[in-house]
């Protein structure tokens, strides 16, 4: 199993950052050790002094595919989640101004909390799906997909001519404004179409 992120999907987050808006989606990697499952709580790691949530929709990918073309790409996801993307900003922001890679600042063990997963076809329009993050019982991040600038369906064809898709593996579909560093005692809840998904601790 292997998590596909896209960064920059959507234009409020990409220009809170200062980053251009991207033609094609912008992919990054994190590998199956990044996985934080069933709530457990995050540590922070000593590595950063400002590690960043990023709130967005997961898809999990139901079979193998390649070079898959766009209108076909819904079948290869059958369900949906939520996930926190955490991101070493800190490292992150050096590494740009460097040219250099971002795996030490994404793919760091339990940097993908990933929630639950439900059927897609529960979800009653995936093209206005409205998500959301509270951090101490305060709203940080109200996004929706209808705001995307990539579809689910463009980023797995495009990722598809690139890198074979199995099954079991995690698209993180991008990650809309509000984004900001967690501190030690933070509770993270997040709810998507009305349901609560994430609920967990920072230490």
């Amino acid at each position: 199993m292997k998590v596909i992120a896209i960064g920059r999907n959507y234009a409020a987050h990409a220009k809170e950052l200062n980053n251009p808006l991207p033609s094609s989606p912008v992919i990054f990697l994190k590998p199956d050790t990044a996985v934080l499952k069933d709530n457990k709580p995050f540590y922070i790691p000593e590595f950063s002094s400002d590690i960043h949530y990023e709130l967005e929709v997961v898809l999990k990918v139901c079979k193998e595919g390649k070079h898959i073309a766009e209108k076909f790409a819904g079948n290869y996801f059958d369900e949906i989640g939520l996930g926190i993307d955490f991101t070493a900003r800190d490292i992150q922001t050096v590494h740009k101004e460097k040219g250099l890679p971002w795996e030490l600042a994404k793919a760091f063990d339990n940097s993908a909390a990933i929630s639950h997963f439900i059927p897609k076809d529960q979800i009653a329009d995936l093209k206005d799906l409205q998500f959301e993050l509270k951090i101490n019982n305060e709203t940080r991040q109200n996004g929706n997909t209808k705001n995307i600038l990539f579809s689910f369906e463009k980023i797995i064809a495009f990722v598809s001519q690139y890198i074979t898709l199995k099954k079991g593996d995690l698209i993180f579909t991008g990650t809309p404004e509000g984004v900001g560093q967690v501190h030690q005692g933070d509770k993270l809840e997040a709810w998507m179409a009305g349901e609560q998904f994430l609920n967990f601790d920072i230490k």
